[in-house]
């Protein structure tokens, strides 16, 4: 490993987005392809100043001195990427995170909340998508005259996984490169997840405790249409009433009614 750069680095974290998905594709050519993907990102990392960190599966953690050297490289990379000629028409896409921040050097690689911070940033990215955060777009501001075809999109503040404060992100815009992607994935998206899950979970207990009101009750059946809470008259130990929810819930309220 050469001589890693200290103080305020530049971060950069890739990872492609699919992997297991295109494991169990390709088979026996996911090495060529895990192979030539890993020669095209580190070409591009060469290219523009890059210390490799750390490389883990599809995975890579790179550093620069400078926030500008980052965003090249990881353009560069992309661009490598979409030209690229992958067996059977495969796409590969790579997500990328850049953050600058002050890191300690270690033995083996960095120590700091830099690190982690530009982790998450790299996790919040979709493959093909080249997120950046508010702290390296601030030192490009007199470099804008070396980034003649690169536009940086404001997505505002994002509260990632494991960060108490939001970072303000932006996407990479550069000919070559994809710009229309889905949200990005933040900690809240994850908790909407959870939330729909729970609903689901409480429509199957709605059901199963109409089971057993009915079965203990001995009074007449009442039938619940698949795909709906039912509303349980506690006094009466009856269901009054029903909820269709479509094919799946997709939010639970609740209330003193």
């Amino acid at each position: 490993m050469s001589e890693l750069p200290g103080g305020a680095v530049t971060l950069l974290f890739t990872d492609i987005e699919g992997s297991t998905r295109l494991l169990k594709q390709l088979r026996e050519q996911w090495g060529t392809v895990l192979a030539d993907h890993r020669t095209l990102l580190r070409e591009s990392f060469a290219r523009h100043h890059g210390h490799e960190v750390d490389t883990q599966g599809d995975a890579f953690f790179v550093a620069f001195p400078h926030a500008r050297d980052a965003i090249l490289a990881a353009v560069d990379a992309q661009r490598a990427l979409a030209e690229h000629e992958w067996p059977d028409g495969t796409d590969v896409r790579v997500r990328m995170g850049i953050h600058t921040g002050q890191a300690a050097v270690a033995d083996r690689g960095y120590l700091g909340l830099s690190v982690h911070r530009a982790a998450r940033i790299g996790a919040a990215a979709h493959g093909g998508q080249v997120l950046v955060s508010q702290t390296a777009v601030s030192l490009l501001e007199n470099e804008e005259e070396e980034l003649p075809e690169i536009r940086l999109h404001d997505l505002g503040p994002q509260l990632l996984k494991d960060l108490e404060r939001s970072v303000r992100l932006y996407q990479v815009e550069a000919p070559g490169l994809r710009r229309d992607f889905p949200t990005v994935r933040t900690a809240a998206r994850s908790r909407r997840r959870w939330w729909a899950l729970a609903a689901a979970a409480a429509a199957l207990a709605s059901v199963a405790m109409v089971a057993a009101i009915l079965a203990n009750g001995g009074g007449t059946a009442t039938t619940v249409a698949p795909n709906s809470v039912a509303v349980i008259d506690p006094a009466k130990n009856a269901v009054t009433g029903q909820v269709p929810v479509g094919v799946q819930p997709n939010a639970v309220a609740y209330g003193s009614r």
